[in-house]
């Protein structure tokens, strides 16, 4: 299917790279890309609608900052909302304005340029999928509550995507039928829902956000491991381009299915996941998959936590503690039993040392989402803790950390009545309850290891290496699922009777239908955008990357001087460098504003570089050039400073 490999924009970046002044004046209305193809540019229909006599001008763009209080302390999302980005519309779900609008523009061409450069043909799915084929694929009871479902006049049952495998598969295993169409590389940048329960952190938590999805379908196993290198690479050019510090870690594959996969973060204090990295090795992983060192028996390599003990018995300040789960069929109470410096009582709301993930792979049907699971358990098993039977009689695991005593340990597996499997609030022990106590992996026979991996403790793959512990923000994803959905949707090709695993050309007589081997590659859009301005604002406001910033350069001119200000926005237009031919995406502040507001204003917006036109422009011909990333004021004279500004944004 070589249509599908073609570039779509051929002609377009001809005409643009031929004719880019006159190009950028005229072609109102359009998305254009252009500099070297894909690159840190793009001008969109809202730049052109703020154009006039070939400039580009704040007058003519629909940026409604001010008139919203500042608050303090006041986090990133509020200075998106303040500086004209993006406004709220309901819980979850924004309107994103001019300014936003053209970061995420410039966002997405960034994803076209590297997605092209990986051979992947861009494309659009539809919002609206359908019950019936997510239920062929197992996830639509796994998915629950966060699908949004809906039915039509049909009474047909429908739901908005939160993501996009099973109509992805659909469509090539109705389309694509040979070994010959392969490899296959398509993507999309689309909406897509979620029914958060609790959405917050403005675009990081929401509950409609805009992601790219890469879909990869080659022959074989070993082809599709080499397509996800291949893209793993292509997300580090990307994220390298923004010029922000990352982290790229093992992950669990969750819901999603397959059992390789990497997620992309920023590691940020607002970040809900937590990332392992090791000081000695390259050992990064999240906490999901992370490994950790089995301790001795009573004992703990500390790192934040205070001190360390060698069990209940012989350290006082150790104390015996349980946290609380409870099944999905609310049949089985989860006593977690572990030992831990902290006096406080028990928790079963604030999950603070025990490690959910650890707990899950003991116990699969876990569900941690419950914050009182002993009032539940003991309500949904009312009949049976009376003593009066029921059809399925009510259970107590007992898990425990290999960090007890023996002692302990020995009390809590022979189910010794002074160990508070439930508290005092149950009376009387319930005469049917199933009580059973794990301390080992069942495959592994390993002791089990259920206490969060903190900072300090030892790295599993190297001898002298500590763990360090981040919060971080997941911006992207790479998935190798293998058959997870092509089996069940019947994505399959045909091939040539043999040895279908080594095939990869040749003819014969008799053909197989082989599954296809997929993998799914994502990165959030909306989700990046947020992150990005949560991890550059100071308290002045926002920074973008030169990348997608909404506009790299903004001329902001003193009394008096808005003719000079026009030649300054020529003069930085027209003069290109001998290392960079591209044109400086510039805007200039025509607003009928203080020049201390429109200071202000440029600050919290975000600019990369700002052009201040001043007392000296007069005798000396010179403009003052900020940069708050670089701590830069600098006095330049007119003659140099094109390059000086090209210069400064190679920085950023």
């Amino acid at each position: 299917m070589k249509y599908l490999m073609s570039n779509p924009y051929p002609k377009v970046i001809l005409a643009v790279r031929q004719h880019s002044q006159s190009f950028l004046q005229f072609s109102i209305g359009h998305d254009i890309c252009y500099n070297r193809a894909f690159s840190r540019k793009i001008t969109s229909h809202a730049a052109c609608e703020a154009t006039i006599d070939g400039r580009a001008r704040l007058s003519r763009l629909w940026v409604p900052t001010g008139g919203i209080a500042v608050s303090s302390p006041e986090d990133s999302h509020v200075k998106l909302v303040r500086a004209g980005f993006l406004r709220q519309a309901h819980s979850g779900i924004f309107h994103m304005l001019p300014l936003g609008r053209r970061v995420q523009d410039k966002l997405e061409a960034l994803i076209d340029k590297h997605m092209y450069q990986l051979g992947a043909s861009k494309l659009a799915l539809s919002s609206i999928s359908s019950e019936e084929i997510w239920s062929k694929s197992g996830r639509l009871e796994k998915a629950g509550s966060e699908l949004f479902r809906f039915k039509d006049r049909k009474d047909g049952r429908y739901l908005l995507s939160p993501t996009h495998e099973e109509e992805i598969t659909s469509l090539v295993s109705r389309t694509v039928k040979s070994y010959k169409e392969l490899p296959i590389r398509l993507y999309q940048i689309t909406r897509k829902y979620r029914d958060e329960r609790r959405p917050r952190q403005g675009l990081l938590r929401s509950r409609e956000f805009i992601m790219k999805d890469l879909y990869t379908f080659d022959l074989n196993p070993s082809l599709a491991l080499e397509t996800y290198d291949r893209v793993r690479e292509r997300y580090t050019h990307l994220f390298d381009e923004l010029k922000l510090p990352y982290l790229v870690a093992e992950a669990d594959s969750g819901d999603m299915g397959g059992n390789l996969s990497h997620e992309f973060h920023f590691p940020t204090s607002k970040g809900e996941d937590h990332i392992i990295s090791c000081s000695s090795c390259n050992y990064v992983a999240n906490e999901e998959l992370a490994e950790g060192v089995v301790p001795q028996q009573g004992s703990r390599t500390d790192g934040d936590r205070a001190g360390s003990t060698d069990g209940v018995s012989n350290e006082p300040e150790a104390k015996l503690h349980v946290w609380r789960g409870i099944s999905r069929d609310r049949h089985t109470l989860v006593n977690v039993w572990y030992s831990s410096p902290d006096a406080s009582e028990p928790s079963t709301t604030i999950v603070s040392e025990v490690n959910i993930h650890a707990v899950k792979a003991v116990f699969p049907d876990l569900d941690a989402s419950v914050e009182d699971p002993l009032l539940m358990w003991k309500n949904f098993n009312g009949t049976s803790l009376a003593g009066k039977g029921s059809a399925v009689p009510p259970k107590i695991l007992n898990l425990t950390d290999c960090r007890l005593p023996e002692h302990v340990l020995s009390t809590i597996n022979t189910r010794d009545s002074d160990i508070p499997n439930w508290p005092v609030s149950i009376e009387t022990v319930p005469p049917l309850t199933n009580k059973i106590a794990i301390g080992e992996h069942e495959s592994a026979h390993k002791p089990l290891n259920l206490l969060r991996i903190v900072s300090g403790d030892s790295c599993p793959r190297c001898s002298d290496g500590k763990l360090k512990v981040q919060k971080a923000i997941e911006l992207g994803h790479t998935f190798h699922l293998g058959t997870r959905y092509s089996e069940p949707l019947s994505a399959t090709v045909d091939v040539p009777a043999g040895n279908s695993e080594a095939f990869v050309g040749g003819e014969g007589p008799r053909l197989n239908q082989v599954p296809l081997q997929m993998g799914c590659h994502g990165i959030g859009l909306s989700r990046l955008v947020g992150a990005i301005a949560e991890t550059l604002a100071d308290d002045k406001g926002l920074n973008w990357p030169r990348v997608i910033a909404p506009f790299e350069v903004v001329i902001i001119s003193g009394k008096g001087l808005d003719e000079a200000a026009l030649e300054v926005y020529d003069t930085l237009r027209s003069k290109s460098s001998m290392m960079d031919s591209s044109e400086l995406d510039l805007i200039l502040d025509d607003r009928a504003e203080s020049f201390p507001w429109k200071i202000q204003d440029a600050d919290l917006v975000g600019y990369p570089v700002i052009v201040v036109v001043g007392r000296r422009w007069k005798t000396e011909r010179k403009c003052e050039v900020q940069c708050r990333r670089l701590k830069l004021h600098k006095q330049v004279s007119i003659e140099v400073l094109p390059d000086f500004v090209r210069n400064t944004l190679a920085h950023l």
